[in-house]
């Protein structure tokens, strides 16, 4: 019989992880030819997720439960949750319950074809409308720029076969998501419709503020396009430059005592150009930035605890 992995990572989800733990409880009860085991990764929630956790699994020896040290962000997070998963699948799905726990099924029965990458594609969100088309437009730029192809409104909701997870591991790159790496890598990729829905309890951790620096940096692991602009810009700016003193070089030269050209286009000249190296310069922090973080090697995530992890040393947490 095979075996189905379903990770739920957490982060500050006290009011939903109960909930979310029974929901697929029961879905899974209806999946008659798979076992399962639940994994939860918190990242070191400061409520009181992590009791809650403890609780469960103390009732329940399938749910399985890593307790970082701090938080390393939901892709570091989900990355080590799916590395110590067992199961010939893996599905994550979201806490809060945006993604419906029953697209399991749904996500099982295009794998049973053989189906080796499964998205949850939101054809439908319940969610603000200007959100709603802020996302709409980060995907739009990042399918325009990136080198690979990328499908829109796919984020949380997915399924892996174990053979594309190790992979994936081989690889030893959790500084880009999982979505962009695939695509890399040419698996193909099955997509499954579904309405994103409204957060069922607590508040959402994430702010445009965090949206954006994980566009930037999503668009920075995903094309080089940027820094070609930058030369195309760099390149176009210097020519322009050039025509424009030439231009008025001739001008002084033709009409010495009357032409008296000011301050005031060296002044706006030079506003132009700093404005323009400011923000390449910051295009190009951004990619070393990305170089450094893949040149130093560090664990994917150091674990705090872990509970029931059969075989594996379990450390307390005093």
């Amino acid at each position: 019989m095979k075996k189905i992995s379903i990770c739920v990572p957490c982060y500050n989800e006290e009011a939903n992880i109960e909930n979310m733990y029974n929901a697929l409880k029961k879905e899974a009860e209806s999946e008659k030819d798979y076992t399962f085991e639940f994994i939860f990764p918190d990242n070191a929630s400061k409520d009181s997720s992590r009791e809650v956790l403890k609780k469960i699994a103390s009732q329940d020896d399938s749910v399985k439960v890593i307790i970082n040290r701090r938080n390393y962000g939901p892709k570091r997070s989900n990355y080590n949750a799916f590395f110590r998963a067992t199961g010939d699948a893996i599905i994550t799905l979201a806490c809060d319950f945006q993604d419906p726990p029953s697209m399991i099924h749904p996500l099982l029965r295009e794998w049973e074809k053989g189906n080796l990458v499964v998205f949850g594609q939101k054809t439908n969100a319940k969610e603000n409308f200007i959100m709603h088309s802020i996302r709409t437009l980060y995907y739009k730029i990042i399918k325009y720029f990136s080198s690979v192809k990328h499908y829109e409104h796919v984020s949380s909701l997915f399924l892996l076969d174990k053979e594309v997870v190790d992979t994936v591991k081989a690889i030893d790159d959790f500084e880009i998501d999982v979505h962009h790496l695939i695509e890399d890598l040419g698996y193909g990729v099955v997509l499954v419709p579904y309405t994103h829905e409204k957060r069922a309890k607590g508040k959402s951790s994430y702010n445009f503020i965090r949206y954006f620096d994980f566009a930037i940096t999503e668009l920075v692991n995903t094309s080089y396009f940027p820094l070609r602009i930058a030369t195309f810009f760099g390149f176009i700016s210097s020519f322009i430059s050039f025509v424009v003193g030439m231009v008025y070089f001739v001008y002084k030269l033709i009409f010495w005592n009357t032409f008296n050209a000011g301050a005031a286009p060296i002044v706006i000249g030079l506003f132009l150009l700093g404005s323009i190296q400011i923000t390449f310069l910051g295009i190009i922090g951004e990619y070393i930035g990305v170089i450094m973080r893949k040149l130093t090697k560090r664990p994917v995530v150091l674990e705090e605890e872990t509970i029931n992890f059969s075989g594996e040393k379990e450390e307390a947490n005093n």
